[in-house]
Order: C-alpha cells, then sequence, then structure tokens
C-alpha cells in the first residue's frame, strides 16, 4: 500500500509564505511587511533585518546551508548564484548569519546574460534586489529569495521588474473605471493568469542517442512513424505507469513549493502531457512557471525520462505550447471579466469587454511578437495551435450582445440550450454558450481570456506584460472619456457602441487553418505575421514603444534592447540547428546510407554471379544512390549558405528565415527518405517510432 499524502500538511510547507510569516514575525515586523506589499513602501533596514534572521532561521530547519537571489535574466529561463550563511568567528569556528541587507539586495557578475547593448563590457556586473511581494522558498538546500535584477544604472534587466510595472499600471487605470461606477472600496485590481503547461517525455536513453535533441531540444530529422496520432488515443488516455510515478512526484514536489498544480492528462501527440495550475496573480504565475519549467527537467531525470519543452519536438505531430488564462480582479475578489446579475454589473462589464478588444486590434502586433521565437515559428498554425494572424473569440452569446450594441437594439437573452444525454436517471445539462475554437488565439472562456500562442519554453512574462499594458492604456482612454462626462450613462453608452463598431474586425469564431480566413483577415487589414524574421520588427514600431513608454514599463532603451535580445537569440538558435544538422548528416546519416548501399551492391553482385533475379535490389540501390547525392548537394548548399549569414541582426534574421531554413529543409527532405529506404539496423539513431512508441 503506497504512503498516504496529506496535501494540506505539505502544501507550501517550503515556503516563506504569509503565514509562516505571521507565525515566526514580530507582530511590528510583520505589519511593516504587508504595508510595504500593499501600498508599495519601502522596508526599513531593522525591519528587513528581522525579516532576514526568521527566514534564516526557518529555512536552517528546513536544510538549508545557503541562500541564492533567484533571478529572471533575459534568457527567458532563471538564475541562481549561491552563498552559503557561514560567517567566520575568528576562532577556526563559523556562526551562520544573514542580514538584511543581504536579503534586499545581491550583486551578481552579470557578463554573460544577454543585455541587448544596455551595458558595456566593463560595466558587468548586475544587481539584485528582493520582491517582497513573491516568497522565498526552500529547495535543494538553499533559501530562493525571488529577486528583480537591472544595471549599476538601474536599467531592468530582467523579465520581473516590467511585469511588476505592469500590473500596478493596469490597477491603476482598472480602478479609475471602477471609482466611475461607484466602487470606493477597491483599493487594487489584480491581473490573474493560469498558465497550461505542455510537455513531452522521453526515455533518458533514447534521447542520449540523437544529437539535434541534446543539441537544440527538437527532432532534425525523422520519418513519420506508420501510426502517428489519427486515431487521438493517446488523448485524455491512461497514463503510462511511469509517467504516472513522475506526474505524483511532481506534484508533490510543487505542492511543497506552494504551486497550485491541479491538472494533469494525456496531450494529443504520444508522449506529450499537460500539467494545469489554478489561477493566481500574475508575478506569482510567473514564478512558479519557471518553477515547475525546472522542476519538470529534474523530475523527469530522477525517473529515468527526458523533459522536453520545445514547441515542436517533432515533425507531423502536435507541438506543445503554454494556454495563458488572463484576467482582473478586484482585492476583494471580484472578476472584472464576469458578467453581473445588475445593469451596473453588466455595463462595467462591458466597458472592460470592450477595452480589451480595443487593446487587442490596436496592439495585435505587439501582443504577437511576445510569443515569437523559433521555436515557436515551427508551431502556430499546426496541430492543436492557433495561427499567426491575432483575433479574438467570443461566443454566440456575447457577439449577440456586441451585436445589438453596435444596432443600438434590445438584447434578447436566448434560452439556454439542453444538452439531452439520453439517459432518463441523468439530469438534461445547461450547453455552454463559451463553446472553445480550438484555432483562436484569444478566447473568452468565461470570465478569462485565453491565449494559446504561446510556446511551451517560453517565459509567460511578456504576453501578460503586453495584455497588462494594452488594457491600462484603453482604461486610461475610457476614464479621460468618462471622468469628464456631463451624462455618464450617455458617454458610457456611446463609448462602448463606438468601441465595438471601430474594433469589430478583431472579431472572429471562425476556423482559423481556413485559407479563406487568411484572405478575410487581409481585407480586415490585420497583420500576418507568419515567422520571427517578419514579426520582431514590429515590435518596435514607433506605435508600441510609445505604449511602452508613455505608461512607464520599459524605457525605450529597455524596450529596444529586448528587441535586440529577441533577434540575437534566433539567428543563434536557427544557426545552431543548422549546424547540427550538418554534423548529423555529414557524420552519422551519409555514412548510414553508404555502408547499406556497399552491402546491397555486394548482395546484388552475389545474385548475379549464381543467376538469381536481382531487380529489388537494382530498384532499391538507385533509389538509395540518387537520395544519397541529393542529401550530399544540400549539405554542400546549406554549408555554402552558412558562410554567408549577414552581420547586421535584421537582415542576418531575414536569411536564416529566407535562405537557411529552406536549405535545411532540403537536407531533412532527403535524409528521411533515406531512412525509410535504409535497414533499420544501419541508420545510426532512434527513429519515431522508436521514440514515440517506447
Amino acid at each position: 500500500m503506497s504512503e498516504f499524502l496529506n496535501v494540506p500538511e505539505i502544501f507550501g510547507s517550503d515556503v516563506f509564505n504569509e503565514a509562516t510569516m505571521r507565525q515566526r514575525l514580530p507582530e511590528a515586523a510583520f505589519t511593516a511587511w504587508k504595508t510595504c506589499v500593499t501600498t508599495g513602501s519601502q522596508l526599513p533596514l531593522d525591519v528587513a533585518n528581522d525579516i532576514a534572521e526568521a527566514m534564516k532561521l526557518w529555512a536552517i530547519e528546513k536544510g538549508a546551508t545557503h541562500y541564492t537571489h533567484w533571478f529572471q535574466p533575459m534568457t527567458g529561463i532563471t538564475a541562481e548564484k549561491h552563498d552559503s550563511f557561514i560567517t567566520p568567528t575568528g576562532d577556526g569556528r563559523v556562526i551562520m548569519e544573514f542580514s538584511g541587507k543581504e536579503l534586499v539586495r545581491g550583486e551578481s557578475d552579470g557578463s554573460s546574460f544577454p543585455n541587448g547593448g544596455l551595458r558595456a563590457t566593463f560595466e558587468a556586473r548586475g544587481y539584485t534586489a528582493w520582491d517582497p511581494t513573491s516568497s522565498a522558498f526552500v529547495r535543494d538546500g538553499s533559501l530562493y529569495i525571488p529577486t528583480c535584477f537591472f544595471s549599476y544604472n538601474g536599467e531592468s534587466l530582467d523579465k520581473k521588474t516590467p511585469l511588476l510595472r505592469s500590473m500596478d499600471e493596469v490597477s491603476r487605470e482598472a480602478i479609475r473605471i471602477l471609482r466611475l461606477f461607484g466602487d470606493n472600496e477597491t483599493k487594487r485590481v489584480i491581473a490573474s493568469v493560469g498558465a497550461e503547461q505542455e510537455y513531452f517525455l522521453l526515455p533518458k536513453d533514447l534521447y542520449a542517442q540523437r544529437e539535434d535533441l541534446r543539441l537544440t531540444g527538437r527532432t532534425l530529422f525523422g520519418a513519420q512513424p506508420p501510426k502517428g496520432q489519427e486515431l487521438d488515443d493517446h488523448y485524455f488516455g491512461i497514463i503510462r505507469t511511469r509517467v504516472s510515478s513522475f506526474m505524483k512526484d511532481l506534484d508533490e514536489q510543487l505542492w511543497r513549493l506552494g504551486v497550485l498544480s491541479k491538472t494533469k492528462h494525456n496531450e494529443g501527440a504520444p508522449c506529450q502531457h499537460e500539467m494545469a495550475p489554478i489561477y493566481t496573480d500574475a508575478n506569482t504565475a510567473c514564478d512558479d512557471n519557471q518553477l515547475i519549467m525546472a522542476i519538470m527537467k529534474k523530475c523527469a531525470a530522477k525517473h529515468n525520462l527526458v523533459c522536453l519543452l520545445h514547441e515542436k519536438p517533432f515533425a507531423g505531430i502536435s507541438g506543445s505550447g503554454k494556454h495563458n488564462n488572463w484576467s482582473l480582479a478586484t482585492d476583494s475578489g471580484k472578476n472584472l471579466f464576469s458578467p453581473g446579475k445588475t445593469p451596473s454589473q453588466n455595463a462595467r462589464f462591458l466597458v472592460f469587454l470592450a477595452a480589451f478588444i480595443a487593446g487587442v486590434d490596436e496592439y495585435q502586433d505587439f501582443l504577437r511578437c511576445t510569443v515569437a521565437s523559433a521555436g515557436n515559428d515551427h508551431r502556430l498554425g499546426a496541430n492543436e495551435a492557433p495561427p499567426a494572424i491575432v483575433s479574438v473569440f467570443l461566443g454566440n452569446e456575447l457577439n449577440a450582445i456586441i451585436r445589438s450594441v453596435i444596432d443600438d437594439t434590445n438584447y434578447q437573452e436566448p434560452e439556454k440550450a439542453m444538452l439531452r444525454i439520453g439517459v432518463d436517471v441523468l439530469p438534461a445539462i445547461p450547453k455552454d454558450t463559451t463553446d472553445r475554437n480550438r484555432t483562436s488565439p484569444l478566447a473568452f472562456t468565461g470570465n478569462k481570456f485565453e491565449l494559446r500562442m504561446l510556446g511551451s519554453s517560453q517565459s509567460i512574462a511578456e504576453p501578460n506584460i503586453a495584455l497588462n499594458t494594452i488594457m491600462a492604456e484603453e482604461l486610461s482612454r475610457f476614464a479621460d472619456v468618462l471622468e469628464q462626462a456631463e451624462d455618464f450613462d450617455k458617454a458610457l453608452h456611446d463609448l462602448v457602441r463606438t468601441t465595438f463598431i471601430r474594433h469589430q474586425r478583431i472579431l472572429f469564431d471562425g476556423n482559423g487553418y481556413s485559407e479563406d480566413w487568411k484572405r478575410e483577415a487581409a481585407r480586415r487589414g490585420l497583420s500576418n505575421l507568419a515567422s520571427t524574421a517578419e514579426c520582431l520588427p514590429a515590435l518596435v514600431s514607433e506605435k508600441n514603444v510609445d505604449l511602452v513608454v508613455r505608461h512607464g514599463i520599459y524605457t525605450e532603451t529597455e524596450f529596444r534592447a529586448r528587441y535586440a535580445i529577441h533577434l540575437e537569440a534566433y539567428n543563434k538558435i536557427v544557426g545552431i540547428e543548422a549546424r547540427t544538422m550538418v554534423d548529423m548528416a555529414v557524420h552519422q546519416i551519409l555514412p548510414a546510407a553508404i555502408h547499406y548501399t556497399k552491402d546491397l551492391c555486394d548482395a546484388l553482385n552475389a545474385k548475379k554471379s549464381v543467376g538469381a533475379s536481382c531487380r529489388a535490389e537494382s530498384v532499391l540501390i538507385r533509389h538509395l544512390s540518387t537520395n544519397t547525392e541529393a542529401l550530399y548537394d544540400a549539405i554542400d548548399t546549406l554549408r555554402q549558405h552558412l558562410e554567408k549569414i549577414p552581420k547586421e541582426a535584421v537582415e542576418a534574421a531575414k536569411y536564416y528565415h529566407d535562405t537557411i531554413l529552406p536549405g535545411m529543409n532540403a537536407i531533412r527532405s532527403a535524409a528521411d527518405m533515406l531512412e525509410i529506404l535504409t535497414d533499420k539496423s544501419y541508420w545510426p539513431y532512434p527513429t519515431y517510432s522508436d521514440l514515440l512508441y517506447y
């Protein structure tokens, strides 16, 4: 019998959360910390010392010997430098110390982190500052302190700082709207996020045999297996015992760290799975998602598995993404995207809905750019992933409400349709009117919007920064109009109606994969930025730069630095993939094909000597030779292309997309055909059938 796991008891047990702080801190220190979190005021040093001492003692009890300022540089993953608590006493012994200064601020060599030109090499030092709104936690013998990361001159070098700024900004502008509706109680509006995480699990021994998986996170070669996902038998299917053990271990580790891991299941592709947390504030959700990805990888290794977070590890089957469920709620828990029961509440809902629709329409390119990456380019528009064209799905009921506002007609609520199961003992079930269109990039799902464009390996910070900022922009414009109105009700009606009329082009409930939609989107004037190379220059358009600078989310220098970093990352990733492809083709695939062809030729000559028929061998040799030569020519061409990469980053990105990627496709086409033709015993690495159906 398995050991009983008391989830409520272990949940958050490794987190220095509010409950632990209330228990361990002097009352004055706890009150000062709470005030700091609520109002953003500075924490006095004596209070920081009290918190640091309590935090240290608690962490040591949990087995910690070190502490680290845990931050999120612009690599998309987290970073940490560990210092021990030890301090020499002068007599050959040590004591364990941790001060308020060490808690609040740290220094780190930032020379090797992407900076986009924010600092010179001789200004390499980076600084960390404690984020008191994020709970510290103990993991692997260290106390982890969530922090912001910035340069000597104060520029943000991380993803957390602008996210916190955007949360403050959308809260400020949302409260202006709430005050107009008579809400004088709400002190803060919280951007709430729940980020579902998709991933693949592979056996470690098979993974180790594939250079492409080890170096790039995806398979650069691989013929389609006889069976893919066409039977849909993996989706929500029975979870393998080995995978179930991993998931159980993962849940326990996440629960101990206070991560609200809620759902686990098999996804659409073989070996693909998903976990989903309960939503929380955007800052915590971002921290938690980084923890989830890191722990998934470590936990998988413990079970002799490897966790793949690449957006498209295998061609021809579903890729992996993150469904980012975003909403706004008051500090008393009222969801601002929930239709109300009174006319006033419904009017408020329509204002927030109109602001969201307007923001997505006006800043669709900004939102698209935040999910642009080399990996996500392979996924968008493929199985279970939305297209690159940004649109908003609302469902029949909300579309009818918007149409009635536009037409100035009374909305008649349709009678709820009932789903009849056909079994007398089961009750009729009200039909969900927010049906989820899987091809929609951004769908309203009851009381939130689900952004489905994120890639599985990406930080969720930047898309949520964009959502918060565009929402703040529109709410600010609305408040400017409504605060000056002499007739509030009329001004409100005209504002909402005008907004829906101007921005209805962004609303689309149909099939996002169809060619008709591409033509219709172009007719509507929607952008179709199909690749990262096309996307990124749009990020720093005057409109987008003005938006983020005006709202204080980034300085122009900080924003342009991120643009430079994303460009550089795209170029480096595609370059690594191209060189890996050449290496595998030259040192593994060509020798295997040539070896097999030689052995076939020997067999053909032996059969000829006894007068036997050799038609099968002759045809197979001819096909092998044709594809071997095609592969050799494609390798030679790609090598030449790789010697001509432009120096300038934007030109290089275009060159990688227009020249290098087609060259890689030519290599893959010939190599995958050789895989089909070659005896399996000669093939140098595990095939898709081996990997997906281990």
